[in-house]
C-alpha cells in the first residue's frame, strides 16, 4: 500500500490492511538530525517539507477500510533542508480536543475540535492544517500546534481541505460543505486573511465537496454524485458518504467575488482533487481534475470495488451554455490511472503547462511519478523499484527564477525491504533523469494525504 493509495486509489470497497506496510502508523514523536543523503542535495533547496495524515492515538488502526482510516488523529511529518546542513525530521500529532482528551495538557479549551489531517495551507502569515470542513489549526516552524486560526475570521469555523492561494492577488478562496442545510458556505479572504466574501449557496442537497477550482476571475465547484447519508451512522459506517445514482452531476461557475451560480450538467462522477482551471477567453473556462465514474457505491453488504481516476478535461463554453469533456489521453500509454495531481503553484487560475501526479497501476498502488507537459505532449516518468511507494509530488520553485516548472519535485518514498522511508529529490522537468538527491530517514513515514513546501528564503 501507498503513502495516498487507500483514499485516493479506489481502494473503498475492498478490505485493506491499515496496519501493514506503508499505511502503518507510527506510536511516538521522534527528533532526528544529520540524516544521510545519497546524491548531491541542491544547495538552493533550502526549508521544509510537511506531510499531513491520519495516526491513531494508540499507534494502531481499528478496522480495514478507508473509513477507517480518513478519520484518525492529524500527525504531522517534517523534513528540514537547510541548504547545505544536513537534513532533520520531526512528527508531531497535532493538539487537538481529541489528542488532549488522552494526555493532561493546559488549555484544553483553546484546542481545536476537528482533526485537521488532511491538508496545509501557508497564507497570511499562518501555516495551518486543514480537515475537510473543520476548524484549520495553525501550526509553527516547529510543528508547534498553535490554536485556532488568528488572521482569518472568515475560516473560523471550518474550510475546506483544499483552499486555493491566487498567486496574483493573493487571495484565499474557500468553501466549506456540510450535512445539513445550508449545505454549502463559500468564502473568500484578502491576502491578509480579512473576510472579503462569506455567503451560502443554495444546494438542495449535501454534496462531498473536496476541492475547488479557480481562474483568474471564477471560482468552479463541484456537485458530483457523492453526498452524506446519515442513516449510515446507525449501520456502523464512521463516514456517512455514498454514491447517488438519482442526483445530476454539475460543474458551478460563479464570479470570485460572489454571485449568482451558473451550473452546467456533466456525466455522472465523482471528483476528490482537482489539477487547475484558467479562463480561455472571456467566456470560456477549462477544468482539469482527476475523475471516478463512480466513487463509495453501495451495495448490500458493503461497498462496490472503487475504479481508478482518470484525468480529465471540462471546457465550459458560457455563450452556448454547453459543456466538452473527455479524458486527457497520452500518446505514449493511452489513459494510464493517476492521483495526487500537483502543479507550480504560481500558476493556479492561470493556463499551465506543467502538471505531477501519481501513477496508480492498482487499487492498492501508488508507484510512480509522472510529469505531464502540456505544451509537447510529452510524458516524463520516474518509477521506483518493485514493492516500494511513492506519496504525492511536492512542487519546489528554484529561488529567483519565475519560470514555470523550475525547480525540483519532493516525494516521500516508502521502501518496503526496510521498512523505512526515502524523501526524493528529482529535477521537476527530467523525472526520467532519476534522483537528484535522496534522503534517507531511519523510520517509516506512514500513509498520509497531501504536504507543503515551505522555502526558508524570499524569492521562492
Amino acid at each position: 500500500m501507498t503513502d495516498d493509495s487507500a483514499p485516493d486509489g479506489g481502494a473503498g470497497g475492498q478490505p485493506v490492511d491499515l496496519n501493514a506496510g506503508a499505511l502503518a502508523p507510527v506510536a511516538d514523536e521522534v527528533d532526528r538530525a544529520d540524516l544521510p543523503i545519497s546524491g548531491s542535495l541542491p544547495g538552493e533547496l533550502d526549508g521544509v517539507l510537511i506531510r499531513n495524515g491520519p495516526n491513531p492515538l494508540s499507534g494502531r488502526f481499528d478496522g480495514a477500510g478507508v473509513l477507517d482510516w480518513w478519520p484518525e488523529a492529524a500527525m504531522l511529518h517534517a523534513v528540514e533542508l537547510g541548504g547545505h546542513r544536513p537534513p532533520a525530521y520531526r512528527n508531531r500529532w497535532a493538539r487537538t480536543r481529541q489528542w488532549a482528551a488522552r494526555h493532561e495538557s493546559d488549555g484544553i479549551e483553546t484546542r481545536v475540535d476537528s482533526n485537521p489531517n488532511v491538508n496545509l495551507v501557508a497564507h497570511a502569515g499562518e501555516v495551518l492544517a486543514l480537515a475537510e470542513g473543520g476548524r484549520p489549526l495553525r501550526i509553527g516552524p516547529r510543528l508547534e500546534s498553535l490554536g485556532p486560526t488568528v488572521t482569518h475570521p472568515a475560516l473560523a469555523t471550518g474550510s475546506t481541505a483544499h483552499p486555493k492561494v491566487d498567486p496574483e492577488t493573493g487571495e484565499l478562496v474557500s468553501f466549506v460543505s456540510a450535512w445539513a442545510p445550508p449545505f454549502l458556505r463559500y468564502t473568500v479572504g484578502a491576502a491578509d486573511g480579512s473576510t472579503m466574501v462569506d455567503t451560502t449557496i443554495d444546494l438542495a442537497h449535501s454534496v462531498m465537496l473536496h476541492d475547488l477550482a479557480i481562474t483568474a476571475t471564477r471560482s468552479v465547484l463541484f456537485d458530483g454524485n457523492v453526498g452524506y447519508d446519515l442513516s449510515m451512522l446507525a449501520r456502523g459506517h464512521r463516514i456517512p458518504i455514498r454514491w447517488h445514482d438519482d442526483r445530476p452531476a454539475r460543474l458551478g461557475l460563479l464570479a470570485r467575488h460572489g454571485g449568482p451560480v451558473t451550473w452546467f450538467e456533466i456525466e455522472p462522477c465523482f471528483v476528490q482533487h482537482t489539477v487547475n482551471a484558467f479562463d480561455d477567453g472571456p467566456n470560456r473556462v477549462v477544468v482539469d481534475a482527476v475523475r471516478y465514474p463512480w466513487y463509495f457505491r453501495v451495495l448490500d453488504d458493503g461497498f462496490a470495488p472503487d475504479p481508478l481516476g482518470l484525468l480529465w478535461r471540462w471546457i465550459i463554453d458560457l455563450d452556448r451554455g454547453t459543456v466538452a469533456e473527455g479524458p486527457l489521453t497520452d500518446d505514449e500509454d493511452g489513459m494510464p490511472n493517476v492521483e495526487l495531481p500537483r502543479i507550480d503553484e504560481r500558476r493556479i487560475g492561470r493556463p499551465n503547462r506543467h502538471a505531477w501526479m501519481v501513477e496508480q497501476p492498482s487499487p492498492v498502488e501508488m508507484r510512480g511519478i509522472r510529469h505531464r507537459d502540456g505544451s509537447t505532449g510529452s510524458i516524463d516518468r520516474w518509477v521506483p523499484p518493485p514493492g516500494d511507494q511513492t506519496s504525492e509530488p511536492v512542487f519546489a520553485p528554484r529561488p529567483g527564477s519565475t519560470e514555470e516548472g523550475d525547480g525540483w519535485i519532493l516525494t516521500c518514498v516508502h521502501r518496503a525491504a526496510g521498512d523505512t522511508t526515502d524523501v526524493v529529490v528529482l529535477a521537476a522537468t527530467d523525472l526520467a533523469a532519476g534522483p537528484v538527491a535522496t534522503i534517507h530517514l531511519p523510520r517509516r513515514i506512514p500513509a498520509g494525504f497531501h504536504g507543503i513546501w515551505l522555502a526558508n528564503r524570499p524569492g521562492s
